[in-house]
């Protein structure tokens, strides 16, 4: 059974920073590309950043610079770094796994993050 659960959310303060983690069971986490996405009340949901399975990442342009993702193979985890967080960020953050030989996806449950003073 595939398990994703983040964790880490919160409300912060405008500048404010968070780390959000993503422990992953029932997948061959090496062999999956890893990603994190968000969706704010009454839009989409949108990609925020992957890491692939050899460790390349790509981020959205409007958190390209504040936001770090990783990811750790060996505790199947997975990491978004925030950084100088903006009103504008406030979203359910939800991690995405899919595997480079199936290309199934599989989501998180979510983890709620608000910024605001």
């Amino acid at each position: 059974q595939v398990q994703l659960v983040e964790s880490g959310g919160g409300l912060v303060q405008p500048g404010g920073s968070l780390r959000l983690s993503c422990a992953a069971s029932g997948i061959i986490f090496r062999l999956s590309h890893m990603g994190w996405y968000r969706q704010a009340p009454g839009k989409q949901r949108e990609l925020v950043a992957t890491v692939s399975n050899r460790d390349r990442s790509d981020y959205a342009d409007s958190v390209r610079g504040r936001f770090a993702i990783s990811r750790d193979n060996a505790k199947k985890t997975v990491y978004l770094q925030m950084n100088n967080l903006k009103p504008k960020d406030t979203a359910v953050y939800y991690c995405n796994a899919q595997s480079i030989v199936t290309q199934k996806n599989d989501w998180g449950q979510g983890t709620q993050v608000t910024v605001s003073s």
